[in-house]
């Protein structure tokens, strides 16, 4: 290969050595020359081509780099135009983008950096050193940015990791110092004392942590409410539940020093002292021993820390007042109203206790004085329990009441069994009342007598108290007795006569004590509730005379209208009705005459009888064809019907004669019944001849007794055939109006 690297110098190719450099060459010699040149040339390609052969890899692999080199070069070069074009674009140059990128990663790796050295500081907790690594906990919180929603999608995946180890670390040490409140605080049951410790540990690796450095802990990383709250908890269920229960009880604080004077256990001890039940309890006695609970938390538990006091208040408080109010200061209000001015004591008590919580800050001076306002409404209090116990005393009175009536019982009775015969006030009459309905209204009189002798808001609570015990016997009754009431019988007659005895009463009460009621309760009225009791008792008398009606229509309706009455089965049929009407009349008789008010009674009992006469009287007149035979049938069916209501008519007419001349002068029991007469006149005109029936519409006898002339030439055409008499007397009876 040296042919390639070397110079050739033509004159070694020539025979000839004796030629001067400067003398020119003859033909032969070019021709020579030439010819070697080819030769040499054919050697050297000769050569070149072994070469190339013997080291084709070498030449493939360089050819092979040399391309990759262009193509990177293109690549290089259309890089550095994009480059040269965003350097000289109208944006923000590149390189200062490049610059603020490279301080963020730089600044990120400096705070990465310090807040693992931070965080490696929680491990000073087994260490012993709560406090620090509470602070540091804190201080990482902060630096964290750690809030209930830190998800932030443009922030490095670095912070997601170091919040969740945060978290870790979180529960870990509120775990721990969990632990050691429920080791430093515990409750012995043997002994019934509660212990104290005031430096305990955890295990070999955590030796003599103090309670208050615990506490201290708690407070800094936040979780001091739940730490007290476990406390809390324990000292209202072993401590204060018993201290204001059924029995008293005594308590005694007991220390434990080493010999440098330092507590290392405190003991609170609970006594129960035999025989002093809650009636006999003392407001002095009770308050002192909370007294000392409270006293021995401030001092043992929280370290005489205010702070700590206060939040250990809000947890406490509003159980514990409820407590010593339910279970002692309710127990001791006064049944009479005279004793009330014997609980200014116990009020005195009560504002010196909850002053005594003020001082060490267990409540707040502007607010929670729940025990003090409860005796300051002491009168309410008196007011709403006696309220309470009348209305379960009304309460018992109705759901125990007892209705029956002895079955030998009469209006002339002057006692009935589980009740009794009472004048009415506003009438001259008197009426059946059960002694549930008495006692009730006695009741309500005691109450209105305490009204005059009470303070104004006492009064009005008792006001109150009489008026809802009255209502009670509205909401009670009608559900008790729902099914006596949806039927006909003495109770539901009773129940009226209560209604309307109640009604009657109530009126009478404004003028009975409204004139000693104090001024502030004289606009109390009852007077609603009588009017009220007043419908409730037409109420209940309509529904029981409803009630008959509708048996009496069923009976009724066996007769099919009285048709075809000249056969003997529908003559039958139609009777057996009959004789059900008079039962069912007879039965409402013997139900309603004892119990009902005379006047009452008879206004009942001709509506129910002229259901009965004008249901007869219209389905006759609405028969289209009356055979000779079937009106002596149906006239027989009337006199029946008639002659079985003749000894209830009669008792309606004895009740007509004890009321007043003026009232017997002005209506008989025709007028009562008007449906009486014109069943009578029906009785008499199926069996009178046509004149005479025609005779009587122009008298006016038939139109006096409620026919009209429709109804009268109706009744002529079912009976009398088509004949010229038949319609003279027609047209005479058409051609006179009434």
């Amino acid at each position: 290969m040296d042919v390639l690297f070397n110079s050739i110098n033509v004159r070694d190719l020539l025979s000839s050595n004796d030629l001067d450099d400067s003398s020119p060459l003859s033909a032969p010699d070019l021709r020579l020359l030439i010819d070697r040149l080819q030769v040499r040339s054919l050697n050297i390609k000769s050569k070149v081509h072994n070469y190339i052969l013997s080291h084709n890899d070498e030449f493939s692999s360089l050819f092979s780099r040399c391309s990759d080199a262009v193509v990177n070069s293109e690549q290089l070069s259309d890089h550095v135009s994009n480059l040269v074009n965003l350097l000289s674009s109208d944006r923000k140059p590149i390189d200062v983008q490049v610059k603020e990128t490279v301080d963020e990663i730089r600044s990120k790796r400096c705070e990465l950096k310090e807040k693992k050295d931070a965080l490696g500081l929680v491990e000073d907790l087994v260490a012993g050193k709560v406090v620090e690594a509470a602070e540091v906990l804190t201080e990482l919180k902060v630096a964290l940015r750690i809030t209930e929603d830190c998800t932030n999608d443009e922030e490095p995946v670095v912070f997601g990791l170091l919040r969740k180890k945060w978290t870790d670390c979180f529960e870990e040490i509120q775990q721990v110092l969990v632990k050691f409140i429920e080791k430093a605080v515990t409750f012995d049951h043997q002994t019934n004392s509660v212990y104290v410790k005031n430096t305990m540990s955890m295990n070999d690796d955590i030796q003599g942590i103090a309670l208050c450095t615990v506490l201290k802990a708690m407070h800094v990383v936040g979780i001091l409410d739940h730490g007290l709250a476990k406390v809390a908890d324990l000292m209202t269920r072993h401590v204060i539940t018993p201290a204001v229960g059924s029995i008293s009880h005594s308590f005694s604080v007991e220390e434990q020093r080493l010999h440098s004077g330092d507590i290392t256990e405190a003991v609170l001890r609970i006594t129960p002292l035999t025989g002093t039940q809650v009636e006999n309890m003392d407001a002095e006695i009770i308050y002192s021993g909370i007294s000392i609970v409270i006293q021995f938390i401030f001092n043992y538990i929280c370290f005489q820390n205010t702070s700590w006091m206060q939040l250990f208040g809000r947890l406490t408080w509003p159980h514990m007042s409820e407590l010593i109010i339910s279970n002692f200061l309710s127990k001791i209000v006064p049944d009479d109203a005279s004793k009330l001015s014997d609980f200014q004591t116990i009020r005195q008590l009560t504002s010196e206790f909850e002053t005594s919580l003020k001082e060490v800050m267990f409540i707040s001076f502007d607010k929670d004085e729940r025990l003090t306002n409860f005796t300051d409404n002491v009168e309410v209090h008196f007011a709403t329990r006696k309220k309470v116990e009348i209305l379960a005393t009304a309460r018992d009175l109705l759901l125990h009441s007892n209705f029956k009536l002895p079955k030998e019982y009469t209006r002339k009775s002057e006692d009935i069994k589980n009740g009794e015969n009472v004048d009415l006030l506003f009438s001259s009459e008197r009426c059946a009342v059960s002694e549930t309905a008495l006692q009730l209204l006695e009741l309500v009189h005691q109450t209105l007598k305490d009204v005059c002798l009470s303070s104004p808001t006492v009064a009005l609570e008792f006001c109150h108290a009489a008026r809802d015990a009255l209502l009670l016997y509205e909401a009670v009754i009608p559900v008790k007795l729902e099914r006596q009431l949806d039927g006909i019988n003495q109770v539901a007659v009773l129940i009226h006569n209560e209604c309307l005895f109640l009604s009657q009463e109530i009126l009478a009460l404004k003028f009975e004590y409204q004139p000693d009621f104090p001024i502030s309760v004289k606009g109390v009225v009852f007077i609603d509730l009588g009017i009220r009791y007043k419908l409730m008792a037409e109420e209940i008398l309509q529904r029981q005379i409803q009630l008959v009606k509708h048996n009496l229509m069923e009976a009724i309706d066996g007769a099919d209208g009285f048709q075809n009455t000249h056969q003997p089965k529908r003559y039958e049929s139609a009777k057996f009705s009959i004789d059900q009407v008079a039962f069912i009349l007879e039965k409402v008789r013997i139900i309603w005459e004892p119990l009902l008010l005379p006047l009452t009674y008879k206004r009942s009992m001709c509506t129910v009888v002229e259901a009965v006469c004008s249901r007869m009287t219209k389905d006759i007149l609405q028969l289209d064809d009356i055979a000779a035979e079937e009106t002596l049938q149906i006239q027989r069916l009337i006199h029946m019907l008639l002659e079985n209501l003749s000894s209830l008519l009669d008792s309606l007419v004895g009740v007509k004669q004890t009321t007043k001349a003026q009232e017997a002068l002005s209506s008989s029991i025709d007028d009562l019944i008007q449906s009486l007469p014109q069943l009578r006149v029906l009785a008499d005109m199926l069996d009178m001849p046509l004149k005479s029936i025609t005779a009587s519409w122009e008298s006016g006898e038939l139109a006096k007794c409620g026919y009209t002339s429709s109804e009268v030439k109706d009744f002529i055409r079912a009976i009398f055939t088509d004949s010229p008499l038949r319609k003279e007397c027609l047209w005479r009876i058409e051609n006179i109006k009434f």
